[in-house]
């Protein structure tokens, strides 16, 4: 076994959506939140907003822990250039799909993967194109008080009750969706020098 292959694997996030994705890769890990402002810059859009916060959670991880692989990972939902995150509330979560009924959201999802001890540091950045049903108001209240996805970029969840939202989706990877694109983990993870399988 190599000294990278050794190496802890700490997944910047308490995200419980994105541990469930990390456990399938059966690879020993441990969560620390990395408790970065997720605001954006001005004029900043949902492709570079993903990608620096994945990067930035990874980092502030790493900065405390150097010697490991540490795993950031951000999604943001992309309505026509205007990124739209986490709505928080029922009344943001009820204006967020009132807005996306119908249309076409693109949902950025960034993974970087950082070890401070090696000076690696790269990010991917998986694309999912969506297209939304044309939901009617009852439709999207009997989906909020179902599922409550009030911590979900776009107010969304794919993996449970949310798929009925959708029309199609488009992409390479399944579990980009859901905030953690693992085939692009996986390369990180290996370009890194651990051996997944």
């Amino acid at each position: 076994m190599t000294q990278s292959s050794q190496r802890q694997i700490i997944l910047a996030s308490t995200s419980v959506y994105r541990r469930q994705l990390l456990e399938r890769l059966r690879l020993p890990f441990t969560v620390i939140a990395s408790h970065v402002d997720e605001t954006a810059l001005a004029d900043e859009g949902p492709e570079p907003l993903a990608r620096r916060l994945a990067l930035a959670k990874a980092l502030a991880v790493a900065s405390q822990h150097p010697e490991c692989l540490v795993i950031g990972s951000d999604q943001v939902a992309d309505l026509d250039g205007e990124a739209l995150g986490k709505p928080g509330t029922h009344a943001r979560a009820v204006a967020q799909l009132q807005r996306m009924r119908g249309q076409t959201v693109i949902f950025q999802t960034a993974v970087a993967v950082v070890c401070l001890a090696t000076g690696f540091a790269q990010t991917e950045l998986a694309a999912v194109k969506v297209q939304f049903r044309d939901l009617t108001d009852d439709q999207i209240a009997h989906y909020l008080l179902a599922e409550k996805p009030y911590d979900c970029a776009g107010s969304a969840k794919s993996e449970g009750l949310g798929i009925a939202l959708l029309a199609r989706i488009d992409n390479d990877d399944p579990t980009a969706l859901v905030g953690l694109p693992l085939i692009r983990t996986c390369h990180l993870l290996e370009a890194a020098g651990l051996t997944v399988l």
